[in-house]
């Protein structure tokens, strides 16, 4: 079962925006090199808006829930320093052109936005 193809951009709009977000990327793929070309293609226009990866790393195991249901590929931080400069991203054409590589690459893709309420590694 494949996510939806367009970004909840009303639900994400309507959060307040008040600071960073960090969008956390749950990803189940079918084809890395998809993926890559992708993520290469994204790079500039996240950067371009302020935001930067933070972490990236492959799905092991899953450590607790159902080891098959719940298990994730590969998982990705990107920190934007707000909801807007996420959204002005991938209202682009360029995202749009990049964004037909991310269809191919995946089965599943779950972004969840979220606000940082600890961290050791980023100030508030």
């Amino acid at each position: 079962m494949a996510g939806p193809k367009e970004v909840n951009a009303e639900l994400i709009a309507n959060l307040p925006d008040t600071g960073p977000v960090i969008m956390v990327n749950l990803l189940k793929l079918r084809d890395r090199a998809a993926y890559k070309r992708y993520s290469e293609l994204t790079m500039p226009l996240i950067k371009a808006r302020g935001g930067t990866v933070l972490w990236a790393g492959d799905g092991e195991a899953v450590a607790y829930g159902d080891p098959q249901a719940d298990h994730w590929d590969y998982v990705v931080l990107v920190r934007y320093p707000s909801r807007q400069a996420f959204l002005d991203m991938t209202r682009s054409p360029e995202y749009a052109a990049a964004n037909l590589h991310r269809e191919q690459a995946v089965t599943q893709h779950v972004i969840v936005a979220s606000t940082q309420t600890y961290s050791k590694l980023l100030p508030k």
